[in-house]
């Protein structure tokens, strides 16, 4: 059988993989992505139909390319952003090969490189990128039986309230997923009931600079790694409509049903923990810190940037909040649907080279695994905050190109 050969493979088509052969043929070092779908897949055939964007086209963007008929501070919809990436791939002559899934990559038998089996055939490469990203699996929690009757998805499966039955929604989850899925349910007439975790809640915009302004002259950015205890708290910002700041509080006295985090169901009731009050709170906290040390950043520099008083209003608890609900039973509240907005799992089942921890995840630095010429792009963390976006994952890329040609230059020394 005959073997294709392959400096670097690409495997993903997505942000990364795209960020990753600009850099690589700016080195001029030859590459091949495969990407099993299309282009920016999840983003066309994973995401809700309203989607936008949560950062304004100015900052959502690689530097080498802004984005086409997107206004400055304008948030761009989910078909703008795949008509971004797909003229970006041509702009820099991206070598994609779409429809191509990889099954499995092994080191060689010299450990000098890697074989990929893939649904097109096999494909020697120096140099393996995992640029998959990090929506990878879908997580649904196994909290509610198939048997209790309830239609339940992900929200990488929710398009539009249309496609649930009549009937109340509970939304699990109030990232930036579940918070816009329910404020668009809540919009369209449904009764919606969200489950709060604990969260960090920016403000869109504060003293005419939206918030991811912010966060890059503040430096919040660059953090390396995250807080252990807050590793997994989620972010709940949102581009759309406009670009509004979340406030549970206000939906709720828009007739939103604010509930705690979900716990456990049993004999058709739901059951919720204690904690709404508390992670409102500490999502409030993150709010007003956001505000005062932006405060603090202007007057240091002496900028010119209108004050904000009102800002800082925070609406009184509604009666869900200050008289929570702990139980709920499903069919007496008339829920017919859940949306779990729980988040993904990494999955690298085709990837066989004993580069994981006990955990699963990758190891690596900046994007270097332990296995010599494997590398990992995309994923949360891998270098700072910003890792996982389209500005972040850019920088990232960046940095394993290079290192991929120093290794090129020392392999042929």
């Amino acid at each position: 059988m005959s073997m294709e050969r392959v400096e670097t493979l690409i495997v993903g088509g997505g942000q990364a993989g795209l960020a990753m052969s600009a850099h690589l043929s700016d080195l001029d070092s030859q590459h091949l992505i495969l990407e099993r779908h299309r282009i920016a897949e999840r983003w066309r055939s994973e995401r809700w139909d309203s989607l936008v964007a949560n950062g304004p086209a100015w900052h959502d963007r690689f530097p080498e390319m802004k984005f086409s008929g997107v206004n400055h501070d304008e948030f761009a919809t989910k078909d703008q952003v795949v008509d971004y990436f797909e003229a970006f791939a041509t702009q820099v002559a991206a070598p994609v090969r779409c429809g191509v899934e990889v099954t499995e990559v092994v080191q060689t038998a010299d450990r000098t490189g890697f074989r990929a089996q893939t649904s097109d055939g096999l494909i020697e490469a120096t140099n393996v990128v995992a640029a998959t990203g990090p929506f990878q699996r879908p997580i649904i929690p196994d909290v509610v039986p198939e048997i209790a009757g309830i239609t339940q998805i992900h929200s990488n499966a929710y398009r539009n309230s249309g496609q649930l039955p009549r009937g109340a929604v509970l939304v699990v989850g109030a990232g930036s997923s579940g918070a816009q899925i329910a404020d668009e349910l809540l919009r369209s007439g449904k009764r919606v009931y969200l489950a709060i975790g604990p969260h960090d809640r920016p403000p869109r915009r504060y003293r005419g600079r939206d918030f991811v302004w912010w966060l890059g002259v503040l430096g919040k950015w660059a953090m390396e790694t995250p807080d252990p205890a807050t590793e997994h708290v989620t972010i709940a910002v949102s581009g759309a409509y406009g670009g509004l700041t979340v406030d549970f509080r206000r939906l709720a006295t828009q007739g939103m049903t604010l509930l705690g985090r979900a716990e456990c169901f049993n004999a058709g009731v739901m059951s919720f923990s204690p904690d709404l009050a508390d992670n409102l709170d500490e999502g409030d906290a993150n709010y007003l810190s956001i505000l005062d040390e932006a405060d603090a950043y202007v007057s240091r520099e002496g900028l010119d940037l209108p004050e904000e008083p009102d800002a800082r209003t925070i609406v009184p608890d509604p009666p869900c909040v200050a008289n929570p609900i702990l139980e709920l039973n499903l069919a007496e509240s008339d829920v017919t649907s859940i949306v779990w907005a729980t988040g993904y799992a990494l999955d690298f089942s085709w990837l066989k080279t004993g580069v994981f921890d006990e955990r699963g995840k990758p190891r690596h630095r900046r994007g270097v695994s332990d296995v010599p010429g494997l590398y990992f792009l995309g994923l949360p963390w891998l270098s700072n905050r910003s890792s996982s976006f389209i500005w972040g994952v850019w920088h990232d890329a960046r940095y394993v190109a290079e290192h991929i040609a120093r290794r090129r230059d020392s392999l042929a020394a």
